[in-house]
């Protein structure tokens, strides 16, 4: 995703997308069992065979640790890591909707003021080409864990792969020293990269989720931005009256389509009915009126026929591809859309974001929106070069490198005002910064995604069948309450709590 956390996530996004905050006053934590945290490790070839062998050299601190004393240069002040001149920073960037050019502007001003070479590697097979450099205890410096070969970070974390980043967040900003860099970030952003009470990963990216549209064949159709479901199915059916899909998802990564359904869960009931998933309650679907009601209403535009023709097989880009062709109304999507989809959007698409519309008596009012951090990165705790790792982390929440970010990237930060003023945005991430602003506090985020990588997948594979007529609203209630009720017998669980 551009991040989603399909590609995380873009994640993908997604980037991971995911997704991933404002959550509030919650404490992360993974949610996989020892035992199944072994298997799902082997599976990924995160640890070897026999598992506990991996498990006692993490213990003892073998692996890339052997020589990170030849990168530990003199602290000071100026250098609160101790960066060593002439040592090279080993950079691996997800290169999903926000590409990896801002990462390759970060490394020059990195070495035009440390005289440290980045070894540069953008990718989207994440796992794929790390899962064999963890194994073997030789990981990157720093990584953009995102998309859909994302490694999960509860996975990572469990194994005590991951950097504990309090003493980034706490070293001095580099805008203002007085002034700790947790200090300077949005509030609520670093909740998505906490694993047991440790911010472990670093969402960088404030991302924004919810329906998209073409103001352009909006405005030739006259149709008006829905602000309710039954004002959202009437311009599916007058789409699709005219050749016109209503709904484009993309249909291979289901994560999109949880989009909407878990955006019309914690609208129409409330921040209640969000954190009963993430707190794993016994009614967390089935049982909840608000999660039935946005469930049956989300395969409504299934049953009348109003999904764009063929998109449950498409990927994410093939499926935006199409509606970039005006050949669909609406997608799901996170805020890296518009930078992911630039070589197929025609100059005057006109691209807007549109906050979920609302299901008849919705507890959050229409400009409420899933808003917070995505995009993680992350330091591994085996890095050769921590020093130089940790102090390009804290360039990153500098003004200087989060204006970078926007001019490359097209996208905002997790620092407060940490773009300059001059930097012109396109017209879709324009218009996500004035939803946010009309959103206010209203703003949500759910957790379950970070925390429970396992329990997120049975979802989304729920969603999935949903979406091509496979099961019915009933049988995805039950799946989903399945999967959260398996994962509330993990006792790691109970570490996680959203009050």
């Amino acid at each position: 995703m551009g991040s989603t956390s399909a590609e995380n996530s873009g994640t993908g996004a997604a980037g991971n997308g995911s997704a991933q905050n404002t959550g509030h006053g919650e404490n992360g934590t993974s949610g996989v069992g020892r035992r199944a945290l072994i298997k799902r490790s082997a599976a990924l070839g995160l640890v070897s065979v026999p598992a506990m062998s991996f498990l006692s050299a993490c213990a003892s601190g073998g692996g890339g640790d052997d020589d990170s004393g030849d990168n530990e240069g003199k602290t000071s002040e100026s250098n609160p890591f101790g960066v060593k001149e002439g040592t090279k920073l080993d950079v691996v960037i997800f290169k999903g909707g926000y590409g990896d050019d801002y990462a390759k502007a970060w490394e020059a001003a990195f070495k035009k003021e440390w005289g440290v070479t980045s070894v540069h590697t953008g990718t989207q097979e994440i796992t794929g080409k790390l899962q064999p450099r963890f194994n073997a205890g030789n990981p990157p410096d720093i990584v953009d864990d995102s998309g859909n070969q994302q490694i999960p970070i509860d996975v990572l974390a469990k194994n005590g792969q991951l950097l504990d980043l309090a003493e980034v967040l706490d070293a001095p900003s580099v805008d203002d020293p007085a002034k700790k860099v947790r200090d300077t970030l949005v509030p609520g952003t670093l909740d998505a990269g906490m694993q047991e009470g440790k911010v472990v990963a670093l969402n960088y990216i404030y991302t924004v989720w919810g329906l998209w549209y073409s103001g352009k064949l909006f405005q030739e159709k006259g149709w008006e931005a829905p602000k309710t479901w039954d004002d959202f199915l009437a311009v599916c059916k007058d789409a699709k009256a005219q050749g016109i899909g209503g709904l484009a998802h993309q249909g291979k990564y289901p994560y999109y389509i949880n989009v909407a359904i878990m955006d019309l869960i914690a609208k129409k009931g409330g921040l209640d009915a969000m954190k009963a998933i993430d707190n794993l309650e016994p009614d967390a679907f089935v049982g909840s009126d608000a999660a039935t009601e946005a469930i049956e209403a989300v395969y409504e535009v299934v049953e009348k026929g109003y999904l764009m023709p063929g998109t449950n097989g498409l990927t994410h880009t093939e499926s935006q591809t199409r509606w970039n062709q005006y050949k669909a109304a609406f997608i799901t999507s996170g805020s890296w859309l518009e930078n992911e989809q630039l070589k197929t959007t025609p100059e005057d698409f006109d691209m807007k974001f549109l906050p979920m519309p609302l299901l008849a008596d919705s507890a959050l009012p229409f400009e409420a929106i899933r808003a917070g951090s995505g995009e993680p990165f992350i330091i591994p705790s085996k890095a050769k070069n921590l020093p130089a790792a940790k102090e390009f982390m804290r360039r990153m929440l500098s003004k200087e490198w989060s204006t970078l970010f926007a001019k490359e990237a097209n996208s905002l930060t997790i620092l407060k005002d940490g773009v300059d003023p001059g930097v012109q945005l396109r017209p879709g991430t324009q218009s996500t910064v004035e939803a946010s602003k009309a959103a206010g506090d209203n703003t949500f985020r759910y957790l379950y995604t970070e925390w429970y990588s396992e329990m997120n997948s049975a979802i989304e594979n729920a969603s999935n069948e949903l979406m091509a007529k496979r099961i019915q609203p009933k049988e995805w209630l039950k799946r989903a309450q399945a999967a959260v009720d398996k994962q509330a017998k993990d006792p790691d669980s109970k570490k996680n709590r959203r009050d």
